[in-house]
């Protein structure tokens, strides 16, 4: 027969063994694999919002200017550095002019000669004037003298053939005339011809500005329309900014935008859209925009820096918004979009997927859903684990994450 002690040793081990059995029962239900995921949720509810673009752009010069020569030559002198600043007008460059003050020279005697057959030439026409006047008197007088007989009409028409010979001597003259002055407006049309040909071969800098390069040097032959010298008008920058087409609907010209230069990633500098191109990038699937500072930054960037541009989109109408952070690919229906949501009328909150369409999202993270969602539900942002349909969860107001270096 058992004692009394033994009966109650054997209880007493029953008794821990299920204690131990809760208590494990229990762990595991909080803390193990059984134990509810930890979420914390958001309500949805209606807002605007102001989406914006993001694109990376890189620093340009609106205006410049490629100073080169309209001729084949070679360069006798190259007056400038790169980052000069020059003026308006200033000598930069010059091309060798070989013989062409030579030119200039000799067309300058031609003029002058020309100047003195045309006072030969008006000389002569004065002379020939005179004898055809005398001429013409002498014809009409002997014309009168054979009217009253008192002279005979051979000697009549003598003095009519000296006047015709006398017309025709000043014809003559005024014609030299007109060929010495049309011979001296050839000079002079040559002569301004070589001239400008003379000054197109110094190089002037058409506008205040910044010497960008130097692409040739002194001694170099180029040939006509070859760059010398780039000038840009630091007062131009702009930004060539490259933003993804599926996007861009609703950029146009005047929207804000925020720029930061990777040269002062730290520094944000303001400005707005000059222009959308009309014409896209085909290839990369862009939308090319012109974006100008305000006000431009001092120093000025360098050409050809990279800059990160975003662009405020104009605020839209209120609909229900959530974070981004709770949108979730759907597993099984196409990839469509999809948000945990929790059904308040299930006392035991249990998680089910909710297809929803979403619209556009602004900077601080919020998207706008068209469709599938309205206001007041209540959906998972972050999970301590991954979420399957009808698991169990436990709402916290934030989760704290494990530090896997304790020990």
């Amino acid at each position: 027969m058992i004692s009394r002690t033994a009966k109650l040793r054997s209880l007493a081990l029953i008794v821990a063994i299920v204690l131990l059995l809760a208590a494990f029962i229990f762990v595991l239900a909080r803390s193990g694999p059984l134990a509810p995921i930890l979420v914390t949720v958001t309500e949805v509810s209606s807002r605007p919002i102001t989406p914006a673009l993001f694109g990376i752009g890189t620093v340009e010069a609106r205006y410049a200017h490629h100073i080169g020569s309209t001729t084949a030559g070679r360069i006798a002198r190259v007056l400038v550095e790169v980052g000069d600043l020059v003026k308006s007008g200033q000598l930069v460059a010059e091309i060798d002019p070989v013989d062409l003050d030579q030119r200039i020279a000799s067309l300058d005697a031609a003029r002058k000669r020309g100047e003195a057959l045309i006072l030969t030439a008006e000389a002569q026409v004065k002379e020939a004037t005179a004898r055809s006047n005398f001429a013409a008197s002498q014809s009409q007088r002997y014309a009168q003298l054979f009217a009253a007989h008192s002279v005979s009409a051979e000697a009549a028409d003598g003095k009519r053939q000296e006047q015709l010979v006398a017309e025709s001597a000043l014809s003559a003259a005024r014609a030299g005339l007109d060929a010495a002055r049309q011979d001296l407006s050839r000079v002079d049309s040559d002569r301004a011809g070589i001239v400008e040909q003379r000054n197109n071969l110094q190089l002037l800098a058409p506008v205040d500005g910044l010497v960008l390069t130097r692409e040739a040097e002194t001694g170099d032959t180029v040939v006509a329309g070859q760059t010398i010298v780039q000038i840009i008008d630091p007062g131009s920058l702009w930004l060539n900014v490259r933003v993804d087409q599926s996007r861009s609907a609703g950029l146009k010209a005047g929207l804000p935008a925020t720029i930061q230069l990777r040269s002062s990633a730290k520094t944000t500098r303001t400005g707005s859209i000059l222009r959308v191109e009309p014409v896209a990038d085909a290839v990369t699937e862009e939308t090319l925009v012109k974006v100008v500072f305000d006000p431009l930054p001092q120093p000025a960037p360098p050409l050809g820096e990279l800059a990160e541009v975003t662009v405020a989109l104009p605020e839209l109408p209120a609909a229900p918004v959530i974070p981004n952070a709770a949108l979730k690919r759907m597993n099984g229906k196409n990839g469509k979009n999809g948000v945990w949501i929790i059904n308040n009328k299930n006392k035991n909150k249990k998680p089910t997927m909710a297809p929803v369409q979403v619209g556009e999202t602004d900077l601080d993270g919020f998207m706008q859903i068209i469709e599938g969602l309205a206001d007041g539900d209540q959906i998972i942002v972050y999970s301590k684990s991954e979420i399957s349909e009808g698991c169990r969860i436990k709402i916290v107001d934030q989760l704290v994450k494990e530090n896997k270096g304790a020990k």
